[in-house]
């Protein structure tokens, strides 16, 4: 008896320090989480005045018009930001499912995040390029980057014309929406020519200079995609350890009741020894 009291009592014991543990992984994600929504929003910013800026250059153009893309034809480049640690639910799952209508047409599919190397793996999804994802939002701008350099040189050479992002982002009450992004055929429509109020002091040639500007603003997105998909990953993390946390309560509540249980059959045996006079068998 004092054997199975002792192991519950051990048991009590690592439930409780595992029990912590889940409590430090929660607040870690939700400070992550906080963390990325505050900086998503000083890239919006950025990425506004990029748009002024674009404007501004449409407005030198003899017909903006002229900037018009098509939908494009060739090969398209997915990319895929998915989470680079584990505890996230089915979160790796969600976005690829949202990227599955993209994927199932001829694509090069660029991935950033171990975990989604895995469900590519699991998927038979050849994947043409991969970097980690970032593990804190300071990261994101390098990521970006790096995003940024892998597609504009296969763009430059015509090998892909086509280029969209799917990634998670916080959605309402908690959770969490998926986001399909068009980034290139550059849409310009969204940026409406300025007024003329005479003519700016530009060092390139109007068409050179937006094009610049496109760049710069597909920059921009990435890091957008990056910073709200690392937002949403750490919230996913966070719900699945309140569920995880949960769960190891219930654990401790069933041991703790059975640590009782045994506890007061232990006594009951002792008094009942007393009583009789018998000698404790050990």
């Amino acid at each position: 008896m004092s054997g199975r009291l002792a192991d519950v009592e051990a048991r009590i014991g690592t439930v409780h320090k595992l029990a912590s543990v889940i409590s430090a992984m929660r607040g870690i994600a939700a400070a992550r989480a906080q963390e990325a929504r505050e900086h998503v929003d000083s890239i919006r910013l950025f990425a506004g005045t990029i748009g002024e800026a674009i404007g501004e250059a449409l407005a030198l153009l003899p017909d903006p018009a002229d900037t018009a893309q098509g939908a494009g034809e060739g090969r398209h480049a997915v990319i895929l930001l998915a989470a680079e640690q584990g505890f996230a639910g089915t979160y790796n799952e969600q976005v690829f499912d949202a990227a599955a209508p993209l994927l199932a047409t001829p694509h090069r599919l660029f991935v950033a995040g171990g975990r989604g190397l895995l469900v590519a793996a699991e998927r038979d999804l050849p994947v043409d390029w991969s970097a980690a994802m970032i593990a804190h939002p300071a990261q994101a701008a390098g990521l970006a980057t790096r995003l940024a350099d892998a597609i504009f040189e296969p763009l430059a050479e015509a090998r892909i014309t086509r280029v969209s992002v799917v990634h998670a982002a916080p959605g309402e009450a908690g959770g969490m929406e998926v986001v399909s992004k068009r980034l290139v055929p550059f849409d310009f429509s969204r940026f409406p020519p300025a007024l003329r109020r005479g003519s700016p002091g530009i060092t390139l040639p109007p068409e050179r200079l937006l094009a610049r500007l496109a760049e710069e603003y597909v920059f921009a997105e990435l890091a957008e995609a990056v910073m709200l998909a690392f937002s949403a990953e750490n919230a996913a993390r966070m719900r699945a350890m309140i569920a995880a946390h949960d769960n190891v309560m219930e654990s401790l509540d069933t041991l703790v009741a059975a640590s009782r249980r045994l506890r007061q059959e232990e006594i009951t045996d002792e008094i009942v020894e007393l009583a009789t006079g018998r000698q404790p068998v050990r």
